[in-house]
């Protein structure tokens, strides 16, 4: 099973002239794109024992891709819960747009670490 940390980037440390010391290794929140609406969405009401992940698992054959899910219902979810409520309805968008979305993730999480003159 893939390892849901394995996105957080860290930086190696830096030396910073102005400060005249190396600063350490940064840590990186990991970024997540938006994922609009699409035609070729669909709907599901959840159930029992559904969480983002199985539901992922289920649609994706991928549980590392609950994220995907969880951001297209950013707007009616908790966002400290990873479990969707019984009864709500959520919005899973159709497997063929999974590609494009995890390039724009991989493209707004690209680690740049800043020339030493600017820190």
């Amino acid at each position: 099973m893939p390892n849901r940390y394995n996105q957080i980037k860290i930086s190696s440390p830096t030396f910073s002239p102005k400060k005249n010391q190396l600063l350490p290794r940064r840590i990186t929140n990991v970024k997540y794109p938006e994922i609009k609406v699409d035609s070729t969405d669909f709907y599901v009401y959840i159930t029992r024992g559904d969480r983002y992940d199985t539901i992922a698992t289920s649609y994706y054959k991928s549980p590392s891709l609950w994220w995907i899910i969880a951001r297209a219902n950013v707007t009616t979810i908790s966002p400290d819960s990873l479990i969707p409520t019984i009864g709500s309805q959520i919005r899973i968008p159709n497997l063929s747009r999974v590609s494009t979305i995890l390039e724009e993730f991989k493209k707004i999480n690209i680690l740049e670490d800043l020339p030493p003159n600017t820190l």
